[in-house]
């Protein structure tokens, strides 16, 4: 069972339509009791770093969901703003992170191209995994940021490019974030998504 986290924050309904469509059951987690049963979990989030931590932080479900990431060791998959809120810090604001992968999130630096980095954009596959089954550098994905998550090479699957190479999916223990939006990147997002409910 798949559990798309509801505090407010990301398309949560693209994420079920996906879900819908290649039969595999989810349901919305918006309160504590709905974290039973959940094999896996969808971290949204669009805006600010800040107030998506606050959004979350305040929503009730923050304990119940380290005890179920960190403890019982339930895959999650942090996507765009969710993928951030994994690291310690963000230079977009003052609050911390989840901390629950050593990062940070930094902001592109540069006066000729624009941000934030928005459109389509392949992707660079470092390392293989489950979740890049039947996915390949030819991929093409969709961003709309002006951070990027910044880690150790060890947790890193693939980086893509804007100003400079960055981070854009990654994967610790558990733990897994993507920096673009696969529910908005067609086929290979559909792709994606469906290899993290298969995990």
């Amino acid at each position: 069972m798949i559990g798309i986290l509801d505090y407010g924050l990301g398309n949560i309904k693209a994420f079920a339509n996906i879900y819908k469509s290649l039969n595999m059951d989810y349901k919305f987690i918006s309160k504590v009791e709905d974290f039973d049963n959940v094999t896996k979990i969808i971290l949204p989030g669009v805006g600010s770093f800040d107030y998506a931590m606050n959004r979350l932080n305040n929503s009730g479900l923050r304990e119940k969901l380290d005890e179920t990431v960190l403890n019982k060791k339930i895959p999650i998959l942090g996507i765009c703003v969710g993928l951030q809120m994994l690291a310690k810090t963000s230079e977009e604001g003052q609050e911390k992170g989840l901390c629950w992968i050593d990062a940070n999130v930094k902001k592109f630096k540069d006066d000729i191209l624009p941000l934030p980095h928005m459109g389509w954009n392949n992707i660079e596959i470092k390392k293989q995994n489950e979740l890049l089954n039947n996915l390949d550098n030819n991929s093409e994905f969709y961003f709309l940021h002006s951070y990027y998550f910044e880690t150790d090479e060890s947790n890193v699957l693939a980086k893509a490019e804007y100003i400079n190479q960055f981070d854009c999916i990654i994967n610790y223990e558990n733990i897994y974030g993507i920096q673009c939006h696969p529910e908005k990147s067609h086929h290979f997002g559909i792709q994606l998504l469906k290899n993290f409910g298969e995990l």
